[in-house]
């Protein structure tokens, strides 16, 4: 793979079932829905904080996920149920909040 590509989360499915593979997950992750989830999360805490935060912020989910769910259990509910509160906080932040935008400092 080089560069940069733009995939749609369907076409990601078979690399998030290869990755669940090598880590033992198995059937623990549901490719179709929690590529999604995941994906929606970065995108929004992309816009609603800042654009590195954004991979970080999904290291942060999946461990939360792995502390929540029982080893062999399936992830999706509680994968659905954290992403709903960190998007809700990231979409919530205020833009002079957010690294990089509050500028003030610069001006004086």
């Amino acid at each position: 793979m080089t560069g940069s590509q733009h995939l749609p989360p369907e076409a990601l499915n078979d690399w998030l079932a290869g990755v669940a593979d090598l880590y033992g997950l198995g059937s623990d992750v549901a490719p179709t829905t929690d590529v999604a989830v995941s994906l929606d999360v970065a995108r929004d805490v992309a816009r609603g904080v800042a654009r590195p935060a954004a991979p970080l912020t999904t290291l942060l989910l999946g461990i939360a996920v792995g502390r929540a769910v029982p080893a062999g259990q399936p992830v999706g509910e509680e994968l659905a149920r954290l992403a709903r509160q960190v998007q809700d906080l990231a979409l919530a932040t205020p833009e002079a909040e957010r690294p990089g935008e509050n500028t003030s400092e610069d001006t004086a």
